[in-house]
């Protein structure tokens, strides 16, 4: 491994272990790595109206309204509360990258899933605050629909109030994956070779957040955005993340 990918990981491990990861955690981490997650601050949305909520409509169609996955609702997207330059769209997109590639623009607000002919779906999305920002190349190593979340040992001290919100699951304390859960509707999971990164690409029960920087590190999606990437992804798929100041690649 390269000497600055080991020393990014270092300082990112130990600035996980000490303040999590925002949203972040993973179900298949082997025991001799701690799963690391941050759960947000209790908080509803103050601007949704009380009752049904109408979907966003794009270009005639309706990427963000309300779903059923796996027992689960999914629920719309109020009008207004993502702003729609992060909405999901087709666009043209000149990139060394070969199709199948996802690139993540932190400066941007965006992913880009790579497609042939110049072209790729983009999708708006919430990154780290300063600090948490993390650069490079890796790979989904796995993937998970409705993820279970374990919030770290060093997270529950801080935050004894979560204690009522987890239950004791098959890899420890935590919190059944559900519309409630930090991690949203999917997760997928990034590694460099055999290292966890620790980073991952999943939902958000926050919505508000896309386009802005305010976890601790992972990379959040709306949760229709996180269900359509998911599918278009398998194991082994390059992820290349740009640095911060970087726009484009």
């Amino acid at each position: 491994m390269p000497p600055r990918i080991r020393q990014i990981l270092i300082i990112f491990a130990s600035a996980a272990a000490g303040a999590g990861l925002d949203g972040c955690a993973s179900t298949q981490t082997p025991a001799a790595l701690s799963a690391s997650a941050v759960a947000p601050t209790p908080r509803s949305d103050p601007a949704a109206p009380g009752g049904r909520i109408d979907a966003v409509a794009v270009q005639g169609g309706n990427l963000y309204g309300e779903m059923k996955d796996a027992g689960f609702i999914v629920p719309a997207v109020r009008p207004g509360l993502v702003d729609a330059a992060f909405h999901r769209a087709n666009v043209a997109y000149s990139t060394r990258e070969a199709p199948g590639t996802i690139v993540v623009d932190p400066a941007g607000h965006y992913l880009y899933y790579v497609e042939a002919g110049g072209r790729a779906t983009r999708y708006g999305i919430g990154v780290g605050r300063d600090g948490f920002a993390w650069s490079g190349e890796a790979t989904i190593k796995s993937k998970q629909e409705w993820p279970d979340w374990y919030p770290p040992k060093e997270m529950i001290e801080r935050r004894p109030d979560l204690k009522k919100q987890l239950v004791e699951l098959q890899s420890g304390l935590g919190m059944h994956g559900g519309p409630g859960n930090p991690l949203g509707a999917r997760a997928m999971y990034l590694w460099q070779g055999d290292r966890d990164t620790l980073f991952r690409i999943h939902g958000t029960n926050e919505p508000w957040t896309i386009g802005k920087s305010q976890s601790s590190g992972c990379i959040r999606m709306i949760n229709q955005d996180a269900m359509d990437l998911y599918q278009k992804t398998t194991p082994g798929t390059r992820v290349v993340v740009l640095p911060a100041k970087v726009a484009r690649r």
